[in-house]
């Protein structure tokens, strides 16, 4: 009986150990594929804008280092006949099946599906996956020399699939 114990506890502590460093080892894994968007991390606040226009965002670890969140908002004043206007959207950075994702969603209901493509250290491009029918979409950033963040969104026209245009382009100082 006490044989029995002593086997049974054994094989509960090696059950216990190897749960422990598939966990510590999918968590490297993941936190690494993570790491090549560590110089997003932080937030952020838009310069050289035009007057009256403001913005900011934030890069942000979550779920325990398994997810980028990037929330963001722009605000433009009334112009031109049309009224003041806010824009907020909310980014989920994270790795699928060895591959970084990002979802998209915005208050404008548009949601975008992004496959991320880490170009070199400060260098990032999303593209979004090609769907029939739908205008494809390239968001980049880009760390400069000088600290601040490049970025820019553009489109690709249904049909045109990598036929991107500028549609806008920003430049930001990290606050924190």
């Amino acid at each position: 009986m006490r044989r029995l114990r002593t086997v049974r506890r054994g094989g509960q502590l090696w059950a216990i150990l190897l749960a422990l460093v598939c966990t510590v080892s999918a968590h490297t894994q993941t936190r690494a594929d993570l790491s090549a968007l560590n110089f997003l991390l932080g937030d952020w606040d838009a310069v050289n804008l035009a007057p009256g226009e403001s913005g900011a965002f934030n890069f942000t670890l979550a779920v325990q280092d398994r997810a980028i969140i990037r929330t963001n908002y722009a605000k433009y004043p009334a112009r031109d006949g049309q009224p003041a206007s806010r824009h907020d959207d909310l980014m989920v950075i994270f790795v699928e099946n060895g591959a970084l994702k990002a979802d998209y969603f915005d208050s404008e209901q548009h949601v975008i599906r992004y496959s991320v493509d880490p170009r070199g250290p400060g260098d990032v491009v999303f593209v979004s996956d090609p769907a029939a029918g739908e205008p494809r979409f390239r968001l980049s950033y880009a760390l400069q020399s000088n600290g601040q963040l490049k970025g820019s969104f553009e489109m690709a026209a249904s049909g045109s699939s990598n036929d991107f245009k500028p549609m806008l382009a920003w430049t930001a100082r990290r606050l924190k």
